[in-house]
């Protein structure tokens, strides 16, 4: 039997106009500070921190401007709810305190306002975003990452006219565009066709994705080729700058040889090299055996 799905939290609208608001709001002079050794960063999307020496050289110059945003966890713990990349860069910078501000928050509260923070960021490559916006939407809607993918997927198909699932008007199905809106980055039809294919890519395009190598546009057609050895070359064209007008006449090129009939004579000569012809009947053999005779001797003419 299908849950009924809760009336949207308005958490997630009061999380994004806190961060509205807290925006470059400066450190202000007498706030709280907490060691270093009392911060415990939290799951989140970000796979990578970038430039995170630049951000330690300005801390180390001016120090930490933004205060971080944390929750208590008890036995003089606090949790980071926002604000580990420069958590990260103060450690670089030789601090063993920053400012920070403190917030009552539930758990599902601190991974929500978590999501909505990082997903904010421009520096969030787009398979971080994916995952990020995903996770965001598994804790609103109360179901696991599989079945939210489910949802967007039913959504696409119904929207299309594959399919009558009758999805689209759900509670379940608002609450996902309501999300959207309210992120403001795509439409939920854009993500879906746009940013859920990567979450299949290969292992070698997702890690070049990660690292801001190639644009998530060339990961999309790298993926359409399956001869490893290929790809791993058009990959690094791609990462050597490639653009992806050529990358697509690349790959197009590439296809089509895939797509290519082998000559009809070496599927033969696989045949035959795998032929026993001792276990064929008494006359299929013999005749077999005539074939090959005649071969033989058209191929001595040659």
């Amino acid at each position: 039997m299908s849950r009924k799905p809760s009336p949207m939290d308005p958490f997630l609208a009061r999380a994004l106009s806190a961060l509205e608001e807290m925006e470059g709001k400066p450190v202000q002079a007498g706030g709280r500070v907490l060691p270093l050794e009392a911060l415990v960063p939290s799951a989140q999307p970000r796979r990578r921190f970038e430039n995170l020496e630049a951000l330690a050289e300005s801390i180390r110059e001016k120090g930490v401007l933004q205060p971080l945003l944390v929750r208590p966890l008890g036995d003089g713990k606090y949790a980071i709810v926002a604000g580990e990349r420069r958590y990260r860069a103060a450690r670089m910078a030789g601090l063993s305190e920053v400012p920070v501000r403190v917030v009552e928050l539930s758990e599902k509260e601190a991974r929500l306002l978590a999501l909505v923070e990082n997903l904010q960021r421009d520096d969030l490559n787009p398979y971080e975003e994916t995952i990020g916006v995903l996770a965001l939407l598994s804790e609103d809607l109360g179901r696991s990452v599989e079945e939210v993918v489910g949802l967007l997927e039913r959504m696409r198909k119904e929207k299309r006219g594959v399919v009558a699932h009758n999805v689209v008007g759900s509670p379940e199905a608002q609450r996902v565009e309501e999300v959207f809106r309210a992120l403001g980055r795509m439409s939920w039809e854009s993500f879906v066709q746009h940013r859920l294919p990567l979450l299949s890519l290969p292992e070698d395009l997702r890690a070049a994705l990660e690292e801001g190598a190639i644009p998530y546009t060339a990961a999309l057609e790298l993926k359409k080729v399956k001869d490893e050895p290929s790809r791993k070359a058009l990959l690094e064209e791609a990462r050597a700058g490639l653009s992806l007008r050529e990358l697509k006449a690349r790959v197009r090129e590439v296809l089509r040889k895939e797509k290519a009939p082998k000559p009809w004579h070496r599927e033969v000569v696989a045949k035959l090299a795998r032929l026993d012809l001792e276990a064929l009947p008494p006359e299929r053999r013999e005749r077999v055996e005539g074939l090959l005779s005649e071969l033989r001797r058209v191929l001595e003419e040659a």
